[in-house]
């Protein structure tokens, strides 16, 4: 079955796991080393022989890196506009408009294997870690663009909110809170706070949401909203529930 490829201009939502279930990200040395991944790979230039600098958790720039043989490097040209990531322990969620042909397909290929090859000499295994290839959705209508960066940065509430998805929550300002202090995303930069600037392309969707307040403001809305009609949060994400089979199965 010929699979189809993402067509340039369109905005998807990209995902994938670990195989089996398995965690991807052990520590903070490897949420970090996505994190670059998600920065250097978006180029249409060929992956340096790179490595990194010692990091620290205090580092908020993802851009400083050594390069062999070069010294100086030409500026990007952006394979994807990534307009938001979330990354958790078994997987991963991104929101990216593919700029050229084969842009998204490149991209991936790129992070799925430098990030496999990183994390496999790194824990002395060998063989895939993500289950398959990645996963994509279009985004095929302006209700699913609206809600799709909420759904993206809310992930990390099934750590302290299990069943949020199900509108399930006392306290929807705590929620936001606990995700003020959860860094591997792209929320906090869409709130203000400078986090990881480098790695999204935020100006359109900022220009849409009016803004770190604004974005902040109408994601605590939409929580609120979930929490009193949580069947309409849910009927936005059937297609990719089908295409995941059960989507909540992914944090287990």
């Amino acid at each position: 079955m010929i699979r189809i490829k993402p067509s340039t201009g369109n905005i998807y939502h990209l995902y994938n796991r670990g195989v089996e279930k398995r965690k991807i990200f052990l520590n903070e040395e490897d949420y970090f080393r996505f994190v670059h991944n998600l920065f250097e790979f978006n180029d249409e230039a060929p992956a340096e022989n790179i490595y990194y600098k010692t990091l620290s958790l205090k580092s908020y720039e993802v851009g400083l890196r050594k390069v062999k043989p070069k010294a100086k490097r030409e500026p990007r040209k952006l394979l994807v506009e990534l307009m938001a990531f979330c990354l958790m322990p078994n997987h991963f969620h991104l929101m990216a408009r593919q700029l050229k042909d084969n842009g998204i397909s490149e991209f991936m290929r790129k992070l799925g294997g430098g990030y496999t090859n990183y994390f496999n000499l790194k824990n002395h295994r060998s063989g895939a870690l993500m289950q398959g290839k990645y996963k994509f959705v279009l985004v095929k209508n302006e209700e699913h663009f609206i809600h799709l960066p909420y759904y993206i940065h809310l992930n990390p509430l099934d750590m302290a909110v299990p069943k949020w998805r199900e509108g399930k929550m006392e306290n929807c300002r705590e929620a936001t809170k606990f995700l003020e202090r959860y860094r591997w995303s792209s929320f906090l930069d869409y709130i203000g706070k400078k986090n990881f600037p480098s790695v999204t392309q935020r100006d359109f969707l900022n220009d849409f949401f009016g803004g770190s307040k604004g974005y902040k403001s109408s994601m605590e809305q939409w929580l609120k909203n979930l929490r009193l009609n949580p069947d309409e949060a849910k009927d936005l994400f059937l297609e990719e529930e089908d295409d995941l089979q059960n989507l909540r199965s992914w944090t287990s």
